[in-house]
């Protein structure tokens, strides 16, 4: 269930708020060799699907970095903001790949409002995102993500 916000003050004393889980998401061999040419890192761990049997993990892998990328599928669906002027993307902290992806397999994430502060005219907001893998016993990464809301 998608935890909404009517306007980014808001979000300030929210620390703590726990956000998720995501729906289910099928991390396919056409997902995996559209970011490889995107990113033009088509090691043959992501991309040679007979080379990847015979490898460490039985399959291909995606790349952690697409991995990553798909936090910003999996946040609208945890938080959603309302009454900003515009947002932005600021960064991230504490990345950490933990386990790998394997091709076929479903991952979801889950959030946790870590900070909140008004910083130059906008509240920005840190949730720390945990992206598990299922049936594993490690996620695949967590990461701060963090982003700036700028009230209307």
């Amino acid at each position: 269930m998608t935890k909404i916000y009517e306007n980014p003050r808001d979000l300030l004393g929210q620390e703590g708020t726990q956000l998720g889980p995501t729906g289910w998401l099928t991390i396919d061999q056409k997902r995996i060799d559209g970011f490889a040419d995107v990113t033009g890192d088509h090691q043959w761990i992501h991309v040679d699907t007979e080379r990847a049997k015979s490898g460490p993990f039985g399959t291909t892998i995606a790349h952690g970095f697409l991995t990553l990328s798909l936090v910003n599928a999996f946040l609208p669906e945890m938080i959603e903001v309302r009454g900003f002027a515009h947002a932005v993307n600021v960064g991230a902290d504490r990345l950490r790949f933990l386990s790998p992806v394997p091709c076929g397999s479903r991952i979801r994430a889950t959030g946790e409002i870590v900070r909140v502060e008004e910083i130059k005219g906008a509240v920005q907001l840190v949730v720390r995102v945990t992206v598990e893998v299922e049936g594993a016993d490690k996620p695949a990464c967590v990461v701060d993500s963090i982003g700036r809301y700028f009230p209307e």
